[in-house]
């Protein structure tokens, strides 16, 4: 993983359909969001390692699921463990996979679902920056502190490298310590469109987001399950 934070706003879309690709970045370039467009999967890693070592790594990733050469699947999860500032959002005709795309193994920030609106394209890149600017002001306990400026969070120093949802989510119970959150409130702080997004979804954030703070502190448990309703954040005694 690459500890490199992304500067400024620009988009970079992975889609293979130039038409596409061109009304999305008109679009966002009429909404002030610089992008770049790459159409083979197999040219995204190599751009994104050039342009972390020059320290310019785009905000977010636009990225479509069916891909000539690398497909948005194995690009999704590789660009998660090298360079988890970056936001992704998941293109897909293929609503079956909603579920893996935001909440399994691959943890993208969000998905937009085939045909859409270069509107709508805009209205969920700047929910998702949005998300990621939030206040600078850090919180901590007990050795666990979230540093919004950096989209970190850090156990004794360590960095968990959470995707945005999951830092989303853990900063929402970290504000609220001993609070017990339904999985139907954690989706609406994580999800502000109030889209419908199965339990299902929620429990699998919550359970990668434990196994991270258990490879840094694997006796402490400071998110708990509460049977029947949903979860909370309970700092050590």
């Amino acid at each position: 993983m690459q500890d490199v934070v992304p500067h400024h706003d620009r988009v970079l879309i992975v889609e293979d359909e130039p038409k596409i690709a061109r009304l999305v970045a008109d679009y966002l370039e009429g909404s002030g969001y610089p992008s770049e467009h790459l159409d083979h999967g197999d040219a995204v890693l190599p751009w994104l390692h050039q342009q972390a070592t020059a320290d310019d790594l785009p905000a977010l990733v636009l990225l479509d699921l069916m891909l000539p050469g690398s497909d948005g699947l194995t690009l999704c999860r590789e660009i998660r463990q090298r360079w988890p500032a970056v936001a992704i959002i998941m293109l897909t005709a293929r609503v079956e996979e909603v579920d893996r795309l935001l909440g399994l193994e691959l943890g993208a920030d969000d998905y937009i679902c085939k045909p859409f609106s270069p509107r709508e394209v805009v209205a969920r890149i700047r929910a998702v920056l949005r998300r990621s600017h939030a206040s600078a002001e850090p919180a901590s306990t007990n050795g666990l502190e979230l540093d919004d400026a950096g989209w970190r969070a850090l156990a004794d120093g360590r960095d968990l490298g959470l995707t945005a949802v999951e830092f989303q989510l853990l900063k929402v119970m970290m504000h609220s310590p001993g609070r017990i959150f339904s999985r139907e409130q954690l989706m609406d702080h994580m999800y502000r469109d109030h889209r419908i997004v199965s339990e299902r979804t929620v429990d699998s954030h919550v359970k990668k987001l434990r196994r991270k703070i258990a490879e840094a502190w694997p006796e402490r448990e400071v998110i708990r399950s509460v049977y029947g309703v949903g979860y909370k954040y309970q700092p050590d005694e």
